[in-house]
């Protein structure tokens, strides 16, 4: 039996709104503030991929006010040579990017790093047990400028992963 032609009409409106609708968050979701994001380990296939910077456009708007004061707050203080804490990231980013790269050091993991005015956040995956987030920490903070470093990496035996998915 056959649906009416006007039900047929509402559910094909109804199925293009919703793969519209889909398409256009999936596009809006970005790195609209270029904060540093690397991956500076890869050695465990099934880790999956950090959200990261990733933030739709509503959130980058909500968040720009915020991230100039905090940005300035540091030079205000007196605690930062450079008017915004954003402008240390790509710096570290690449001092950080450096250090992994000559020192075999976690090199059991699959690691990914996001910069954020002075921060970073490690996230990812280990496959080896003796990894742990102090000894991360203190291998990142090697760079002079780094303020704080979060670390989330699922270790052996840990079911999901401890951060934001960039695909849930």
């Amino acid at each position: 039996m056959s649906q009416p032609p006007r039900l047929q009409y509402i559910l094909i409106a109804l199925l293009a709104t919703l793969a519209l609708t889909s398409s256009a968050w999936a596009e809006t979701m970005k790195n609209w503030f270029n904060d540093p994001f690397i991956q500076v380990r890869n050695a465990v296939p099934d880790c999956p991929l950090p959200l990261g910077p990733l933030v739709s456009e509503e959130e980058a708007r909500k968040e720009s006010h915020w991230r100039t004061e905090r940005g300035t707050s540091c030079w205000l203080a007196g605690q930062c040579s450079k008017p915004n804490s954003y402008l240390y990231d790509a710096p570290i980013a690449h001092a950080v990017q450096a250090h992994f790269s000559n020192d075999p050091a976690f090199a059991r993991s699959s690691l990914w790093l996001t910069f954020q005015r002075r921060f970073v956040w490690v996230e990812g995956c280990s496959a080896d047990p003796a990894i742990n987030a102090a000894a991360l920490e203190a291998f990142i903070r090697v760079e002079t400028d780094v303020e704080r470093v979060i670390v989330n990496v699922r270790m052996p035996g840990q079911g999901k992963a401890p951060y934001p998915l960039a695909h849930p």
